[in-house]
């Protein structure tokens, strides 16, 4: 798809961080653009800063929806067409995702099966809501945001991430399976992994948030400041939304986005054997989850 102008894109997770970035990157473009989350506020700054960033003509449209429940974007679906008055889309974008669950043995089963529903069943859920939407326009293309911890399951040997590593792993076969899946069954439908490194989100702030018991302020000074560390390191999201973007536009399946990503990649494929050891990870600085 080499031109965003006139098209509608879908963005989950679009309340803040990449899917806000690339609200506003394809608002500016000229792309109409339907924004799901579950955070009502950040959903109104986002559409307010994406029709900021709009020309006359673009429609921008926010809705609060549980990517973990199907009713849900069904009724996101609905309000979608409704109000951009069509019946198809052009572009999916599968960005929602929370952290948690990092210990399969420690950690709490509902924390676990929450952060694994939203970050694959998320993915599964939206995809199966839009793929009649999808397969109606003229061309369309799917993008699944995975990440690198969807080919390296671990932040290192002392830091359990499984759930978050295992819903990663799941969205990046998913999308290879439907590479030959869609050209064989909808060959106008395009699809792209994107496989980001350290991208300086909220995610850590929205975790933290999503799991709080309510008791109290959930963010304490210590869990503050990781969040705001990990906010403030890697590639911005502007940055990592205009990677996808351009890699949507040259039709590449496969995205990696960050310099840590290449690295990863690279390391995983050179010494696989080793790389759930410590001495992998010494080699390694600074890499962390998406």
């Amino acid at each position: 798809m080499r031109e965003f102008t006139g098209k509608i894109a879908v963005i989950t997770g679009g309340g803040s961080g990449i899917g806000r970035a690339l609200a506003c990157q394809l608002a500016g473009s000229g792309c109409s653009v339907a924004i799901c989350d579950v955070r009502s506020a950040t959903l109104t700054e986002t559409r307010d800063l994406a029709l900021a960033a709009a020309p006359d003509g673009v429609v921008v449209t926010a809705f609060l929806a549980d990517v973990a429940d199907e009713e849900q974007l069904l009724a996101f679906r609905t309000d979608t067409e409704r109000r951009h008055q069509i019946d198809h889309v052009h572009l999916l974008f599968n960005n929602a995702g929370v952290g948690g669950g990092g210990s399969f043995v420690a950690s709490p089963r509902q924390e676990w099966e929450r952060t694994f529903d939203i970050c694959w069943g998320g993915v599964y859920r939206a995809t199966r809501v839009f793929l009649a939407s999808l397969m109606r326009a003229p061309e369309a293309h799917l993008i699944n945001i995975s990440s690198v911890n969807g080919f390296w399951a671990s932040l290192g040997p002392e830091t359990p991430h499984t759930a978050y590593s295992a819903a990663k792993f799941a969205v990046k076969g998913f999308t290879e399976a439907l590479v030959g899946d869609l050209r064989k069954h909808a060959p106008h439908v395009a699809v792209s992994l994107v496989m980001p490194g350290h991208i300086g989100t909220s995610i850590v702030h929205n975790t933290i948030a999503e799991f709080s018991s309510g008791d109290g302020d959930p963010l304490g000074p210590e869990l503050l400041q990781r969040a705001e560390a990990f906010r403030n390191k890697g590639l911005t999201p502007g940055q990592a939304a205009e990677i996808i973007l351009d890699g949507v536009q040259a039709g590449r399946w496969r995205i990696l986005v960050g310099p840590d990503a290449y690295a990863l990649d690279k390391a995983v494929r050179s010494a696989p054997d080793s790389a759930y050891e410590q001495d992998f990870f010494d080699r390694l600085p600074g890499v962390q989850s998406r």
